[in-house]
């Protein structure tokens, strides 16, 4: 008979790519986690576009013009929405995980009584209220860069 974490994990392998996305019994917590990952995946490969971009003033002001041309593009106006949409829930999700780690705001730790209870719950609030604050710095921000120019 094989223990409760090794049937998990085999699931999870036998799952692939979707085991390494699937909930299971967190919840939107699993989620969370999931977007913390790919958020921060995102920001490093902005990182190297923006070297990249920084490194062009190097080779002269035409190649420097011909670079923030290139950016100017509404695709790429539209990717910095996304790298800022992703920084933005980046920051606030990690401001939450230290919270949760440092035990501030949850309340005094409760003697383990089986069944154990979890934490989850008391973390919930902070979600819905870092998610809203992060809606609302992102329609400032989309104000601001889709902007009309005049």
């Amino acid at each position: 008979m094989r223990s409760g974490g090794a049937a998990r994990l085999q699931v999870r392998r036998r799952l692939g790519v979707r085991g390494w996305i699937y909930a299971g019994r967190y919840g939107i917590d699993r989620y969370l986690y999931v977007l913390q990952r790919v958020s921060g995946l995102g920001l490093v490969l902005y990182l190297l576009l923006h070297i990249y971009e920084t490194g062009a003033r190097l080779r002269g002001e035409a190649a420097w013009t011909a670079t923030m041309a290139l950016f100017r593009h509404p695709v790429f106006v539209f990717l910095e929405f996304v790298v800022f949409a992703g920084f933005i829930y980046h920051a606030l999700n990690g401001v939450r995980l230290m919270v949760a780690e440092l035990g501030w705001l949850l309340g005094a730790p409760a003697r383990p009584v089986y069944p154990y209870g979890s934490s989850l719950s008391r973390h919930r609030p902070w979600v819905y209220a870092l998610m809203l604050l992060g809606g609302v710095l992102l329609a400032l921000a989309a104000t601001d860069i889709f902007a009309l120019p005049g």
